[in-house]
């Protein structure tokens, strides 16, 4: 069989759990954003409900993929209970996903560099 491939930081060819789960947590931070700061205003400043009917959904889809992709990491990369609350909880604040993305960042660097050694 073929070993996979290894990408130039040493690591596996596939991606990395908590990569996917950042990726998962910008775009909801994203949608988020559109729909308070974009959406919501064009719906009561200018009486255009569309934008909400569309980002509304959307938003939706793009929280419950995070949820998901936190539950995916979770056992993947056996957190502990509080760092399963912590990726829940951000994503209930608004703009918390932006926090979390960065955490993310800085666990996988962390990971990373532990593996490398």
């Amino acid at each position: 069989m073929n070993a996979p491939a290894q990408s130039p930081n040493g690591g596996a060819g596939r991606h990395h759990p908590l990569r996917r789960l950042r990726t998962a947590a910008l775009i909801e931070g994203v949608t988020l954003f559109t729909l308070l700061c974009i959406a919501v205003p064009l719906k009561h400043l200018l009486s255009l409900p569309t934008a909400v009917s569309i980002i509304g959904p959307v938003h939706g889809l793009a929280f419950m993929f995070y949820l998901w992709m936190v539950i995916n990491t979770a056992v993947a990369e056996d957190w502990s209970r509080s760092e399963i609350a912590l990726a829940v909880a951000t994503a209930m604040l608004p703009f918390g996903a932006f926090v979390n993305a960065g955490f993310l960042r800085r666990k996988k660097a962390e990971m990373d560099q532990s593996c490398s050694t």
